[in-house]
């Protein structure tokens, strides 16, 4: 009989099952404790311009949460910088921390039916986004690739970015665990 994968299981039996073997033999890990592993996923919208329009901003937060399937918390601002009309402590915009379950389901989403949507899309660019310490950091333009988005209920398009926190030392570890595990990295 077929097993039933729940979409956040199955990514996370292809890790133990299939990422972590490939990893200790292209790395040579003594331990398994060693292998790196995705730690957390952050979903970061910058709200700047939706700062004087709250039902904007809170359909933003909602459309966030909906995509994430976890209440976003509000950032605010730190200071008050009178060039861009910006008080301290005013909203300036949403993030969300994915970890566990929610996290792998997210990333089940994000490689197999948000970023197939992307128009004319011939994969995520390798040579950028990492940061020198194994993490990743990629941006969406539009919100509308993700499935939770009703289309006739948008007010406006908006991208976020989304940043991939692994225990990965490098790069190169991090850029081969985050390609086994199915990110759809353009071809070099």
């Amino acid at each position: 009989m077929a097993k039933k994968y729940e979409s956040g299981i199955r990514l996370k039996d292809k890790y133990v099952n299939e990422v972590v073997p490939a990893l200790v033999k292209e790395f040579g890990y003594k331990n398994v404790n060693e292998v790196p592993k995705i730690e957390k996923i952050v979903l970061n919208m910058g709200l700047g311009a939706e700062k004087d329009n709250s039902k904007s901003f809170n359909i933003a937060v909602d459309e966030l949460a909906a995509i994430s399937g976890q209440r976003p918390a509000v950032t605010t601002a730190k200071k008050s910088i009178a060039n861009f009309k910006l008080r301290q402590n005013q909203k300036i915009g949403a993030k969300v921390t994915l970890r566990g379950k929610r996290m792998y389901e997210f990333l089940d989403r994000l490689i197999s039916i948000a970023l197939p949507k992307v128009r004319d899309f011939r994969g995520i660019d390798s040579n950028t986004g990492f940061d020198g310490r194994g993490n990743y950091s990629y941006g969406i333009k539009e919100q509308l690739i993700f499935p939770e988005i009703i289309y006739d209920k948008i007010e406006k398009i908006r991208g976020f970015d989304i940043s991939f926190v692994t225990t990965a030392k490098t790069d190169d570890e991090a850029r081969v665990l985050l390609k086994l595990m199915g990110m759809p990295f353009k071809a070099q």
